[in-house]
């Protein structure tokens, strides 16, 4: 009933930039809040960016300054700027959104499928 559809990654130098989107589609009540998580290889999956509902933000201190969580809500659609990307940052990124899909129902977690974001050096 629900689909995330992640779009935006590939292969970027040391210093570039990338935008990730992820659009949320289907039984869809509400939107809470929306986020990015990612993963490298064999390391644990951590919170990048996340914003609420009402435009409420956090970063992980390693993506300050650098990267920015934004979102469409008429488009159910969450994106993230990195900007100054370096090595560290590559990762398999993954879209996470919180919602309800009747007023009925809890918040659930939905995540994407992930793409990929590699830095070289």
């Amino acid at each position: 009933q629900v689909q995330l559809v992640e779009s935006g990654g590939g292969l970027v130098q040391a210093g570039g930039s990338l935008r990730l989107s992820c659009a949320a589609s289907g039984s869809i009540f509400s939107i809470r809040d929306m986020g990015w998580y990612r993963q490298a290889p064999g390391k644990a999956r951590e919170l990048v960016a996340s914003i609420t509902s009402g435009g409420k933000t956090y970063y992980a201190d390693s993506v300050k300054g650098r990267y920015t969580i934004s979102r469409d809500n008429a488009k159910n659609t969450v994106y993230l700027q990195m900007n100054s990307l370096q090595p560290e940052d590559t990762a398999v990124y993954v879209c996470n959104v919180d919602l309800r899909q009747t007023p009925a129902m809890t918040v659930y977690h939905y995540w994407g499928q992930g793409t990929q974001v590699t830095v070289s050096s």
